[in-house]
């Protein structure tokens, strides 16, 4: 965090109780030093130093695309697909002074063109250097760039507290700017439904549509989120607003830039629950905490670390876990081969331990599914379910089993009831772990597979 004149709430600090502006003791501990206003002259502190140093890094993104649609009237008359032009509005920041944006994935999306405005009224053409869906945030190239250009500094040291003052920089609708304030109302929330891996610092500073790719700034304008979603029944600001933090924001400018064509997680090689109090109770822990590990993969990061079945993992480099999209998002910040210290609870006494993270193993390339050719399972296109392949079809890396793509219409497999996106889990009793296991199932053979979270068993005919 950079030290700044418009930094606020230190002013608001030095007005208060004239101590200087040192938001760290000299150990490197956080120093608490906020304080409430307590005069008129504080109250009538503005946001305006704040607002006209960051602003012209917030720029308005327009993007047009191409989609296919079926129309039913006109399907009946044997006409294909039409296609129809879709648009989408948003946000973006600009975080290089050659042109490098960052903004929401959802907005850039199976869009083919992108314009980007900037506060200043200037236009630039923009393409897509890393989309990454997992953490709604894509990295955009401003064309044409002839100069230096306004930027935020990405500040991820995560020393936000809960009720710091924060500003959420939109431009939306091709408006203009945008400028709302609030606080921060929580960090590190997870269980959203936004993702299976993201923490998000949550704001009431209010978001609007059109506001998504925006800048959640801190007072001393450095850029600590980008804003993604908000949780509303009427599709405006309710008050409950998220931002990816600049933690995860950093990772995937620093994969863009440095020639990356997606994000590589690693990961830890762990399982988990969250500990409820019944766990904690049966445990013997004062409190609920951490996440009680359930299972650990073989030969994996967190295995050769130590880490065993019913360990309770409580932190991550320091920072606190209490689930596993908690445990996921820490993990995910980091380079593959960093090592992480994993600080656990065993039989009740502290430990940490040092694991060296590593990418998923296995490939993820659905490309090498094969078709199965015989039996009464052909013409179901199957692969072989491994860590990375299962991350990235948004599925738990430990489920094993063979996956179905696409089924032959009119083939065994279809007359048998296979449809796409089943997980062949066994075939009479035995656990199946290979395409080629497929080929020889046979009428009257007991099939158990798991379509959309659920087990079926049935017996092909």
């Amino acid at each position: 965090m950079r030290t700044s004149t418009l930094a606020i709430a230190a002013a608001l600090a030095l007005a208060a109780c004239g101590q200087p502006n040192d938001t760290r003791a000299q150990d490197g501990v956080f120093a608490d030093n906020r304080v409430t206003p307590t005069d008129v002259m504080t109250m009538k502190a503005s946001f305006a130093p704040v607002v006209r140093e960051t602003a012209p890094a917030v720029v308005n993104i327009s993007a047009v695309g191409v989609q296919r649609v079926q129309d039913p009237f006109f399907s009946r008359f044997g006409f294909g697909p039409q296609t129809q032009r879709v648009g989408s509005v948003g946000s973006g920041v600009i975080v290089r002074p050659d042109g490098v944006v960052v903004t929401n994935n959802h907005v850039i999306e199976g869009m083919q063109q992108i314009r980007v405005t900037l506060n200043d009224r200037r236009e630039f053409s923009a393409r897509v250097v890393l989309a990454d869906p997992r953490s709604d945030i894509a990295v955009l190239q401003l064309e044409g760039v002839q100069e230096r250009l306004p930027t935020l500094n990405i500040d991820d040291q995560e020393e936000q507290q809960v009720g710091d003052l924060v500003l959420a920089i939109g431009n939306p609708f091709g408006v203009g700017q945008t400028v709302t304030n609030g606080i921060i109302s929580a960090l590190n929330r997870t269980e959203t439904g936004i993702s299976d891996s993201g923490s998000f610092i949550q704001t009431d500073a209010p978001i609007n549509p059109g506001n998504s790719g925006g800048a959640l700034v801190d007072m001393d304008g450095d850029l600590i989120g980008i804003n993604t979603a908000i949780f509303s029944r009427s599709g405006s600001s309710s008050g409950v607003g998220f931002a990816v933090p600049a933690t995860m924001v950093r990772r995937v400018v620093e994969s863009a830039v440095g020639g990356a064509t997606a994000v590589v997680r690693p990961w830890l090689g762990v399982k988990g629950e969250t500990v409820s109090a019944d766990i904690a109770r049966s445990l013997g822990l004062d409190r609920p905490q951490g996440l009680v590990v359930t299972d650990v993969y073989p030969g994996g990061p967190a295995a050769r670390a130590g880490v065993r079945q019913g360990d309770v993992i409580t932190a991550i480099d320091g920072a606190e876990v209490n689930d596993q999209g908690g445990l996921n998002f820490r993990v995910g910040t980091r380079e593959p081969n960093d090592t992480v210290q994993v600080g656990v609870l065993r039989d009740g006494r502290p430990e940490t331990l040092n694991a060296r993270v590593q990418p998923l193993p296995g490939d993820a390339d659905v490309d090498k599914a094969t078709v199965v050719r015989a039996g009464v399972l052909s013409g179901a296109q199957v692969l072989a379910l491994n860590p990375a392949l299962a991350d990235s079809l948004g599925g738990d890396p430990f489920a094993t089993g063979v996956i179905v793509g696409r089924v032959q219409r009119g083939s065994y497999a279809s007359r048998a009831g296979l449809q796409g996106g089943d997980i062949i889990l066994s075939v009479n009793g035995r656990a199946v772990t290979a395409a080629q296991q497929l080929a020889d199932v046979g009428r009257g053979s007991e099939v158990v597979i798991e379509r959309r979270g659920r087990r079926i068993a049935g017996v092909i005919r």
